[in-house]
């Protein structure tokens, strides 16, 4: 018995003695940007049970002493986070835990963040995997293009509902950033903006968005640069492009570097095109973001761009085919032209801003903003064209198979070009928010200084069988004039004033959730005179159902004052009265999340108006946009977006998206005469060839604009091997239907032409060659990296050869045909991708 009351006694004390050796883990867990994240579950790795950190993000978890044991950190939404310790009795150890978002291609199929919901027309998108994806452009732009629709796999630009490429506003860490303006054809761009390596959060709005961004009236890109908690970095290898990035921090966690370069030369993509000759394409760039944490309140930041794109082409010959159908005939079409001369063009883009953050407390954020903006554009070219038109055979047995046999048509054309424009735009921001019980304010100001100098000098000669087109001789100086004409200079001093006041109302009750967006931006600028104010309002509500639906509405008025391109008319004259164009926006939708045989839906929906005045009309051709330089127009754009995303197969994310749109558009004064009895007239020197007392005149009322669209369809397939995860495929499909084509400077003629239907599918097939469980044996070379995988591409699987523009062409009766420019056929891509 007293042995028995012994070993009780004894097991009692140390088991009491166990007991008392504990430790304390305490901390604060955040997310890239630094911000406190509530009810993050943390729990000892192997027990069931642990506990959730508070509103402020902060913790405190008992924890066992003088033993191994693991934390981990889990919430929806963002990858896991696992820690290991080994602490001594009574030891209390603090840290910090940054967590990131999923690693997914696209929002999470099933979003559990409600502040991204309630967002009308947010797209949130993960650029993690963007270089897996096969495209020809590649990138965060590569799957925007999906989701919005594109006619074009040569340019990272995009429309957004029935906007052109001018609408579109891009943010880098609060930055704001332009592309190059003389671009004419997808073939000189180079890289995107966004290196998708340095990414770590996109948000892509497309349309009804806050007032806290700019004055545009499409779209809003917004890229956030990620802040690295640890030494990494990854490399990149591709027919097309190459890069690498590094990353990392410093011991004490108070500065990290994020720098990223990148190479791209499409030689081999452009060598495939109608016009054969030398490419020589070439785009580099330097990307960097560093940051550095002078204390708890005060954080310092600054990113840097440096971007160079050159482009050559010494073109030698094209042959281009266009059919033509008729109840009476039907007949093949060729062109062969014959160049000679060269085209040289430059682009530098180079940019540099610097943050400073304070953060007072929880609730107060304020941040200031000085930033330079630097962009370097010249276009060289001189090139001159003999072309033969007429009918080519196409009998493969004929010995004139492939020529043209029936000549229609012959001439000569030359084209020349020194442009040069230089920009540069100093901008000075302030922004803050403040958040006090229910409110969320949000606020901005911003000055900024444009300084555009431009000279303009370019023409056209066109010769018709000996005859120069237009047939104007001038015997004064014994020459034909020149079909067109371009020889203009500005230089512009420009200040620009504007900001914003906003509040995030949660007005949320016991049935439903509420929360109310309200806000005003105001803009001013020196070159016109012109101030304006728009008020902008969202309001989402989700009720208390068991079905995870929430409903979304926003209206306002959305203005965007000229920059550069808006104040050229035709003419290449200077146009510095140009307003800002006005539309006023509705949206409503929902956001509906769903489960179908055990995996994950969502589908989303927003049908959208735009009431469009004060509109300065345009014409697209390839990615040059020549405006009228005049608000001489109305418009309106009205459309239905549908978005479905899903998991097909376990971990392997799927999405369709579906777009109906109408855009059109009524010019001031666009009318033309339809002349009667002109063949009856007597034609004397001293009366005209047509008379207006012998006419009709025609008003040309609504038309199309040139981005209209009535259908897109974006397709992302994803899928593996049910037996081996380690060999994936995916798919990008884009359709969409015929778009006008507008004759330049036409009245009678605009919307004359149509585009057809433009179809693209993309494929890659991805293998992991190398994980980090495979690279752990110290002999192995490639054992700093995490994985390896290489890709093989097929660009253009179908073969379609799409349309992206037309060539107008006389014959000898003066009759004018218009021959299609086509873009690029079937291409295999190879890649690798490492990351370390």
């Amino acid at each position: 018995m007293r042995v028995l009351t012994a070993l009780v006694l004894s097991l009692f004390f140390l088991h009491s003695s166990a007991q008392k050796k504990s430790a304390i883990v305490s901390g604060k867990v955040i997310d890239e940007n630094e911000n406190p994240l509530s009810h993050v579950s943390v729990i000892i790795l192997g027990k069931a049970s642990g506990i959730i950190t508070n509103d402020s993000g902060t913790f405190s978890i008992k924890v066992p002493a003088e033993k191994a044991f693991a934390l981990t950190f889990s919430y929806t939404g963002y990858n896991a986070v696992e820690k290991h310790f080994y602490l001594s009795e009574n030891e209390n150890e603090k840290i910090v835990t940054r967590m990131e978002k999923g690693n997914i291609t696209l929002s999470t199929v099933i979003i559990s963040d409600e502040k991204e919901r309630n967002q009308v027309g947010l797209t949130q998108i993960n650029p993690k995997n963007a270089v897996a994806l096969p495209s020809t452009v590649g990138g965060v732009e590569g799957l925007i293009k999906i989701l919005v629709g594109s006619n074009n796999e040569l340019t990272s630009q995009y429309n957004v509902r029935g906007g052109n490429y001018d609408e579109n506003l891009i943010y880098i860490n609060d930055f704001e950033v332009f592309r190059p303006y003389l671009v004419s054809s997808g073939q000189q761009e180079g890289l995107s903006l966004i290196n998708p390596e340095l990414a770590r959060n996109v948000s892509f709005y497309n349309g009804g968005f806050q007032s806290k961004y700019g004055d545009k009236m499409s779209s809003v890109l917004d890229i956030q640069y990620k802040k690295p908690r640890s030494f990494g970095g990854s490399a990149y290898v591709s027919f097309l492009e190459q890069g690498f990035h590094l990353e990392g921090t410093s011991g004490n966690n108070k500065f990290t570097y994020l720098i990223g370069v990148r190479n791209k030369s499409n030689s081999s993509l452009l060598s495939t095109q109608e016009t054969t000759g030398d490419y020589v394409p070439s785009s580099s760039d330097l990307q960097s973001y560093l940051t550095y944490k002078l204390n708890e309140k005060w954080q310092l930041e600054l990113l840097g761009i440096i971007s160079s794109t050159k482009f050559s082409l010494i073109p030698q010959s094209a042959q281009k085919t266009s059919s033509v159908f008729s109840p009476f005939y039907t007949s093949n079409l060729g062109l062969d032209i014959f160049f000679e001369g060269q085209e040289k063009d430059a682009y530098t883009t180079d940019m540099i801003g610097l943050s400073a953050i304070n953060q007072p407390n929880k609730r107060l954020k304020l941040k200031w903003m000085l930033s330079f903006f630097s962009d370097k554009e010249n276009e060289n070219g001189d090139i001159g064209a003999t072309y033969l038109f007429g009918e080519r055979d196409f009998d493969n047995t004929s010995s004139t198979f492939g020529q043209i046999i029936n000549p229609l048509g012959a001439g000569f054309y030359q084209n020349y070009s020194r442009n040069s424009l230089n920009i540069n735009v100093w901008n000075v921001s302030h922004k803050g928010s403040f958040e006090k019980g229910k409110h969320f304010i949000q606020w901005g100001a911003t000055f900024e200084q444009t300084n555009i100098n431009d000279k303009l000098y370019e023409w056209e000669y066109q010769d018709s069988a000996g005859y120069s087109i237009p047939l104007n001789y001038n015997a004064t100086t014994n020459s034909f004039n020149l079909s067109s004409f371009l020889n203009s200079t500005a230089d512009l001093s420009i200040q620009k004033y504007s900001g914003y006041l906003q509040d995030n109302i949660n007005l949320s009750g016991s049935n439903k959730n509420v929360i109310l967006q309200a806000g005003l931006r105001y803009n001013y600028n020196s070159l016109n005179k012109e101030f304006f104010v728009t008020p902008r309002t969202q309001l989402s509500i989700k009720p208390n159902w068991n079905k995870d639906v929430i409903f979304k509405f926003a209206a306002g008025t959305y203005y965007q004052p000229p920059f550069y391109r808006e104040l050229r008319k035709y003419d290449g004259t200077l146009n510095t009265n140009v307003l800002a164009q006005k539309s006023f926006q509705l949206v409503a939708g929902t956001d509906y999340n769903f489960k179908s045989n055990n995996l994950p839906f969502r589908i989303t929906t927003e049908a959208y108006y735009k009431n469009m005045w004060d509109v300065n009309p345009y014409d697209i051709d390839n990615v040059r946009i020549r405006y009228f330089g005049e608000n001489n127009a109305k418009a309106y754009a009205y459309g239905l977006e549908t978005r479905l995303y899903g998991e097909l197969i376990k971990d392997a994310e799927s999405w369709l998206s579906i777009g109906l749109m109408r855009t059109m558009e009524n010019i001031d004064n666009f009318y033309y005469y339809n002349y009667l009895n002109a063949e009856k007239q007597v034609i004397t020197a001293t009366t005209p060839d047509k008379l207006i007392t012998d006419s009709v005149r025609q008003n040309v009322g609504w038309v199309r604009r040139p981005t209209d669209r009535l259908l897109t369809v974006g397709l992302f397939l994803q899928d593996y091997l049910s037996t081996n995860e380690n060999y994936r495929v995916h798919l990008n499909m884009i359709y969409g239907t015929n778009m006008p084509y507008n004759i330049p400077n036409s009245v009678r003629y605009r919307n004359a032409l149509t585009i057809p239907a433009y179809i693209r599918v993309d494929i890659g097939f991805s293998a992991l060659l190398l994980d980090e469980k495979s690279l752990r044996r110290s002999h192995n070379p490639f054992r700093g990296f995490k994985n390896i995988w290489a890709s093989l591409e097929v660009f253009n699987l179908i073969d379609r050869d799409n349309i992206i523009s037309y060539q107008l062409i006389k014959d000898f009766s003066n009759t004018i045909y218009a021959i299609p420019n086509r873009l690029t056929p079937r291409l295999l891509n190879f890649k690798i991708v490492g990351r370390f």
